[in-house]
This record gives structure tokens, sequence and C-alpha cells, in this order.
């Protein structure tokens, strides 16, 4: 017969027992039994309430050179087997429920989608005798290559001739204008927001139901909010000006304006030029003599010169400003039901990203008129130059004086 522990021995073998994993368990129940004598094993099985079995496996396994690998409880492939290895016939059900449900792009085989929801191939599953849990499902798509995306705009509605050569030239001028430390700003309108009490897409943690109008029309709206931002590729900052009338390209231009007087000849007090990368069409159209007459307009009121280079046409989506800061714009204004430009000025603030993005707002409470027609002289006295390649889509403004304003 063996001589038990001490009666506090045993409470701290206990306690210790119970904080150890699995294996630990198994291992510590083990090494107490070898120092003991006929009958410890049985001793300490009782001791920590553990098997005996447990404890031989345990001895068993001190025995071996094949100990488990640190942070392991058992050996690969020991434990309950999952669902996806023992319920005979799964995978072949599975693809034949999802095979009448699924799509996919007849060009590339390995792109492919369905319509099904966990719930409903779960329900088909066990009409068929075999019943799952959702995260069963789950696994099932993720074996048989099946993920959920959302789609990607990413493909081009349209080709340009010269597109591949305009990104090369922006590329070079990017890189030119950084070395040198000039200003290098995207700009670009983001999606007008209207004002008012319409609906809106997101979610947001309220202590009350928001109500809003059932339809919205563009007549219930109390007021538009244009969102014109220039973004800063040096020092990752934004500066949203937002205008409360129409999207021209004289709106644009003092946007921009305000945007050099307030943040960039601070930022660039030695910049005597600064590249300006925006889209082919919209308000800065490429196509637009309006928009190179109030460009002329800018230059010769701030005293520097504009390099312009324009995206080629279906590929607005390179535009920095639209990919570094729209989504996160868009993100701060989700679900908030837009009361008055003050409201969007400040929601438009908080915009901030893991990668340092800043942003700054103001209103631009200006009514800008439509329809304005270039004047007569403008191709006469406009101080132009576009580039021998590609000038349609490159070209320099010049100020009347270099003096800044």
């Amino acid at each position: 017969m063996i001589t038990p522990y001490a009666k506090e021995v045993e409470r701290q073998m206990q306690r210790v027992y119970t904080r150890l994993s699995e294996k630990d368990r198994r291992l510590y129940a083990a090494v107490e039994a070898l120092k003991l004598a006929h009958g410890g094993l049985s001793y300490i099985a009782r001791l920590l309430g553990c098997s005996p079995i447990t404890i031989r496996q345990g001895l068993k396994e001190l025995r071996s050179d094949d100990l488990l690998e640190p942070g392991r409880d058992r050996k690969v492939g020991g434990g309950r087997k999952r669902a996806l290895e023992t319920v005979a016939g799964i995978d072949e059900a599975f693809l034949a429920i999802v095979r009448d449900h699924t799509a996919g792009d007849p060009m590339k085989g390995e792109v492919k989608w369905t319509h099904l929801s966990l719930k409903e191939i779960g329900q088909r599953l066990d009409q068929r005798g075999i019943k799952v849990s959702r995260k069963i499902v789950k696994q099932l798509l993720k074996k048989h290559g099946y993920r959920r995306r959302k789609a990607l705009k990413k493909k081009a509605t349209g080709t340009t001739k010269g597109r591949n050569e305009q990104f090369e030239r922006i590329g070079e001028l990017r890189a030119d204008y950084q070395a040198r430390g000039l200003p290098l700003i995207s700009v670009d309108t983001k999606k007008k927001e209207s004002l008012g009490d319409l609906f809106r897409p997101g979610w947001l943690y309220t202590q009350e139901v928001i109500e809003v109008f059932d339809h919205d029309y563009s007549h219930l709206a109390e007021g538009v909010a244009i969102p014109h931002t220039i973004y800063d590729l040096t020092h990752n900052s934004a500066y949203v000006n937002i205008g409360t009338s129409h999207d021209t390209g004289e709106f644009a231009c003092d946007s921009i304006r305000r945007w050099w007087y307030r943040r960039g000849r601070y930022d660039y007090p030695e910049a005597d030029a600064l590249l300006l990368l925006v889209d082919a069409g919209g308000s800065n159209s490429y196509r637009q003599h309006l928009f190179k007459q109030d460009l002329q307009r800018l230059v010769d009121t701030i005293g520097i010169e504009i390099r312009v280079a324009h995206y080629p046409s279906y590929a607005s989506k390179w535009n920095p400003v639209e990919h570094r800061v729209f989504p996160h714009i868009t993100r701060a204004l989700q679900g908030v039901i837009l009361t008055s430009h003050e409201l969007v000025k400040g929601l438009i603030e908080k915009t901030t990203t893991a990668t340092g993005l800043k942003v700054r707002a103001s209103i631009i409470d200006k009514v800008y008129q439509t329809g304005r027609q270039v004047a007569k002289d403008f191709k006469d006295t406009t101080r132009i130059v576009f580039d021998e390649v590609l000038g349609k889509w490159n070209y320099v403004v010049s100020p009347l004086q270099t003096q800044q304003a």
C-alpha cells in the first residue's frame, strides 16, 4: 500500500492539474504515478479525477522518443473526425445541389458562383438525408472553391487609342515632379449627395427609429452637396470643397484655387509649378475649351504653372483620388441622413485611414452657371502649350505673370 500525500499537497496537485492542457494533464499524471510504488497509478487517477487509461497513455508517451510537438494535444489526424470526412456522400450531394444553381464565366472555368444561401443549401442537404450545420455548409463551399466575394469594378467599358502610352507618360510625370519636390495632386468630383429626409444606404447605431420619405424624388431634396476633392499624393492628405449648386469647370478651378491658398502654398513654399491629374470627362473634360479657359484664369491668379495630365477615357478608376480617398469618404457618410452642408463637412473631416490619410473640408456657397460659352478670343489669348505626343491629354498652362497673387 502507498502512503497518500498530505491533504494540502493533494489540493495543490489538483489545482495545478485543472490549469493544464489535455496533453500536459496526461503527462503530469504519468510523472506523478512514476514517483509512487505499486498502486500509485490508481491513487493518482482517483486524486486527479482522470482515467487510468489516460495515465497509461501518458506513461507510453514519456517512454517514447516520439513526443508531441509543443502546442499540440493530439497527433496529426487525432480527435473527432469532421463531418466532411465521416458523412458518406456529402461531397457528391453538395455538388449535385449547387450544380443547377451555379453560374460562371464561359471563358474562365475557374470563375463561378452560386445564388443559394447557406440556409438553402442546408435545407437541400437535409432533404437528401444529410443534416448539417451552417458551419459545415461553409466548409463545403470553401472545399469546392466557392468564396464569398463582391464584384470589383476593374473591367474597362471601352478602350482608347494611346491608353497604355498615356499611363506610361503619367508615370514619368509623377516621378519627375516628386523628385523635384513639386506638388502632385489628383483631382475629381465625388458623386453628389442630396440633402434632406431621403433614404441613404448603410447602417447606424441609433436610440430611435430614423424615418425618411418612402421615395427619393429629386423635388423632395432640400439642396445638394458636391464634394470636389484635391488629393495630395506626397503628403497623403485631401482637401474637399463642398459645392452647393453645380459641378462645372469654374467650380473645379475655384476648388483648386482654395486648396492652393489654404494648403498648397504653405506645404510647397518654393513651388513654381504643379502637376494636376484628372479624368478625361466631367467638369474637367479634356475636350472642353471652357475648362481650359477656367484653368488659364486660375494660373493667372495663383501665379504658378499647371501641367495637366488626363487619364484616358474608361480609365478614371486609376485616378488616385478615386481609390485612396473616395471609399473612405463614402464610409464616413454611410447611413447618415444628410440635412445640411455643415453636417456633410463635419463627417468628411472625420475621414481617416490606417495609413494616415488626413482630410479637411470647406463649403463653397456660390451659384455656378451652366451653359456658359467660351470667349471668342480664347484661342488667341491662351498660353496653353500642348505636348507633341498625346497632346490632347497632356498640356501646360502658363501664368501671365510669375509672381503669386
